[in-house]
């Protein structure tokens, strides 16, 4: 039967051929249905058996449907015969094709839940009673456990990551509220203006050590002393100071000596206050930087454990994409070898019907593979290939190279 009933006929010889090849398919789909379900009919001897139902069927052996008067001659068939065939395999084979299909998958298919699960669903069961004693009896920390759990996260979320990062905001409209510092405002004021006081009062007081002359200062000579003094210049003080040091007992009790060490204290209060305020300005000038640092930790820890949810479901993804994948190569390969060990028909070159039905069941397994694994434009060209391969009427050699063609093609997804 190779290509006939493939093509319009054309002309009367063309019209008998493709009625009697429409009678030859009909008998085989019926010797088909009434055999496939048979247990005892072994895989090896199906083609042998579906040949001798054909052999025996009238209409299986026409050759040229000839009408004369409205009767069958002797080489060809009445059509009211394939109808009646017809009608019959549509109210009797297909429906028992379906219900021995069913009885066959029921029998030799997936198990049900209950054999399949019963070994945990027992565990369970007879567990069942010790875990609800223990949670009852564990209740109160239980919940403990989980409100300890959900505190940390809400204060790790609003101390390492909200609040960092609403101070790196306050700090960007330089919000005075957010600025850092180690010392207090205007204390460098304060302290520097008090010893502006001290010293020119000290230098009032002893005006010999002010002045050469050693007169009653004028306003220009206090002016200048405070002056000085901004400048750090304590030469009133440290003259006195120096002066003292030659007798301290004498200087300790007229009070210059103590005087003068209290000025310096202060001096060297104002130089740290200064000092200080280097560090300060310093500080003010990085607080953009170390308002990152402190959001840093919170940032870091969060996009870590966002990763790692996500790589655990990525993973499982990807775990469901390579097993998808490997299901494809193992069709492939099932689809090979039922290429390769088949024996071909020795007028075209066709597979036998057992092949054949192997072929189509592996193309169909690995089609629904590809459906779920490729992009839609790339499934359309699949399915093209894969129609070519089931295609019995180019030969197995053809079917063998397309095989090759899809390896190569579609790699990727394999």
């Amino acid at each position: 039967m190779h290509g006939e009933g493939f093509a319009t006929p054309s002309g009367t010889h063309g019209r008998d051929k493709w009625k009697a090849s429409v009678a030859r398919n009909v008998a085989l789909m019926d010797a088909v249905l009434a055999k496939v379900n048979e247990e005892e009919l072994a895989v090896d001897k199906f083609d042998a058996a579906i040949a001798a139902a054909t052999d025996d069927d009238p209409l299986y052996d026409v050759e040229v449907y000839t009408q004369e008067n409205g009767e069958a001659s002797e080489l060809g068939v009445h059509p009211a015969t394939i109808a009646d065939r017809l009608i019959k395999m549509l109210h009797a084979r297909i429906p028992e094709y379906t219900q021995q299909s069913k009885v066959m998958v029921q029998k030799h298919g997936k198990p049900s839940r209950i054999v399949r699960y019963w070994f945990p669903i027992t565990v369970g069961i007879l567990s069942s009673s010790t875990i609800l004693r223990y949670l009852v009896n564990r209740k109160a920390e239980i919940l403990t456990w989980i409100q300890e759990f959900g505190h940390t996260i809400r204060d790790f979320w609003i101390n390492w990551c909200v609040e960092p990062t609403r101070k790196v905001i306050q700090t960007i409209r330089h919000d005075k509220d957010s600025e850092v510092s180690i010392m207090s405002k205007r204390s460098l004021e304060g302290d520097r203006a008090s010893l502006e006081r001290m010293v020119v009062d000290f230098a009032i007081d002893n005006p010999g050590n002010a002045t050469e002359t050693g007169n009653p200062l004028t306003d220009a000579e206090i002016a200048s002393i405070r002056a000085k003094v901004r400048e750090g210049d304590l030469t009133p003080v440290l003259k006195a100071y120096e002066k003292d040091l030659s007798s301290p007992f004498m200087g300790t009790i007229r009070g210059n000596l103590i005087r003068a060490l209290l000025i310096q204290v202060q001096k060297t209060k104002v130089d740290v206050e200064v000092a200080m305020g280097g560090i300060d300005a310093l500080l003010k000038s990085q607080e953009l930087v170390f308002g990152f640092v402190g959001l840093t930790p919170g940032i870091l820890v969060t996009i870590g454990f966002s990763r790692w949810v996500s790589s655990a479901f990525t993973s499982r993804r990807g775990a469901d994409a390579s097993r998808k994948q490997g299901h494809m190569m193992r069709q492939l390969r099932n689809i090979d070898r039922v290429l390769t060990n088949s024996t071909p028909t020795e007028k075209f070159g066709e597979l036998y019907y057992k092949d054949h039905g192997l072929l189509l069941c592996e193309v169909h397994v690995l089609r629904e593979a590809a459906y779920r694994v490729m992009p839609a434009q790339v499934f359309r060209d699949f399915v093209e290939d894969v129609e070519e391969l089931v295609d019995v009427r180019t030969g197995i050699k053809k079917q063998r190279k397309v095989v090759n063609r899809i390896r190569w093609a579609y790699k990727r997804y394999f």
